[in-house]
């Protein structure tokens, strides 16, 4: 039975995506799972997964160069896993900063097979609050060297076919696979279509705060139209002008539950106020997933290039630019007279926002053999 080192660096146990590669890979293979835990925890084992938690925390206010300097201590324990440890394959869910090249290096050295599962477009997401000219050097190094970490990997893993078209990813020869961010194939409650037309209610659903300066102007308008908002897990004070409803954190079914009875949810966000930040143009988020998933249709925000062109493709929700908020009221209200044939479209498209049992066996194929 094949070892798989898998290195999760900062995310948290659960991540969802990190978490269902280990899950995936568990069954057919021994995984060696690092991530980060706030708490002092010692490793254990729970069938094929050991467990490998760093206690690692930093403040989240910090100057991105100080925050880098101090990495160096977390890069290290974890490029000492990578040197020693026996396993046949490293799955790389990020790469270390202080040492982006050594963990390839490493490997290929030891003869290992490396996948390297690429979640963001590391040139911009990497000290992605830089400011210019220390952003444009930055990211014409860091592309440098993920190149040459792309170069270095085996297989390779990506969220979006944009990101692959972007880099050009054919050109280098590499096997690679793209795993969109898919709902769990949870239960969902049958879907009363009517009911959800008449609550008129918009949903937003998120854990972290972001920008959402443009879809304010937005969200006062719809609820002039007569929708409500439901605020999903994120309280933020961008919200306090805004009358909504405040949901907190829910468990994941529940969570699914609460969108299934919306009549939309509202994907639109800017993660660092740069219009060509790569990471939003070409993001495919869990709530996007989730909410399609949940039989509601999305309002997206028309620059998420990846997001958009599958509302077009597939008549799954309405695409909006905040910045028009006219024009955006003028599309919503025109889906909303529709929205019968847009949920059913939902509907038929079901299983391709579903993380099923045959997409993962297709990963498991392409990572351990």
């Amino acid at each position: 039975m094949k070892k798989i080192l898998i290195v999760g660096y900062m995310h948290s146990k659960h991540d969802k995506r990190v978490y269902r590669s280990v899950q995936a890979l568990a069954k057919s293979g021994k995984v060696l799972y690092q991530y980060i835990s706030e708490t002092e925890e010692s490793v254990y084992e729970d069938g094929n997964i050991t467990y490998i938690p760093i206690k690692w925390s930093e403040p989240k206010k910090m100057h991105p160069i100080i925050k880098l300097a101090k990495r160096r201590v977390l890069d290290d324990k974890i490029l000492e896993l990578i040197a020693k440890t026996d396993y046949d394959i490293l799955y790389l869910h990020h790469f270390l900063p202080t040492k982006p090249i050594a963990p390839f290096r490493i490997a290929k050295e030891r003869g290992k097979k490396v996948v390297y599962d690429v979640h963001e477009y590391h040139p911009q997401n990497f000290l992605a609050d830089l400011p210019k000219p220390a952003a444009v050097i930055k990211e014409n190094i860091v592309k440098r060297l993920f190149f040459a970490q792309l170069k270095l990997s085996d297989v390779l893993v990506f969220v979006s076919p944009d990101v692959v078209d972007d880099l050009n990813i054919s050109t280098l020869g590499k096997p690679y696979m793209v795993i969109p961010n898919y709902a769990e194939n949870v239960a969902c409650p049958v879907l009363d279509v009517q009911q959800k037309w008449n609550n008129k209610t918009i949903v937003y659903v998120g854990k972290l705060a972001r920008r959402l300066d443009e879809e304010k102007t937005l969200m006062k308008r719809l609820l002039a139209e007569g929708f409500t908002l439901e605020i999903i897990g994120m309280e933020d004070s961008c919200f306090a002008d805004i009358p909504h409803i405040y949901t907190g954190f829910l468990p994941y079914e529940e969570m699914i539950k609460k969108i299934s009875g919306a009549t939309y949810s509202l994907v639109s966000f800017t993660t660092v106020g740069r219009k060509n930040y790569k990471n939003d143009l070409y993001s495919l988020p869990h709530k996007f997933y989730d909410s399609l998933a949940a039989g509601t249709p999305v309002i997206v925000k028309e620059s998420f290039v990846s997001m958009s062109r599958i509302v077009k493709q597939l008549g799954v929700g309405v695409v909006v630019d905040p910045t028009d908020v006219e024009g955006s009221i003028r599309r919503i209200i025109s889906a909303y007279e529709q929205y019968k044939q847009i949920v059913q479209n939902v509907l038929v498209h079901k299983q391709e926002f579903l993380w099923d049992e045959k997409k993962e066996e297709e990963f498991v194929e392409f990572v351990m053999f």
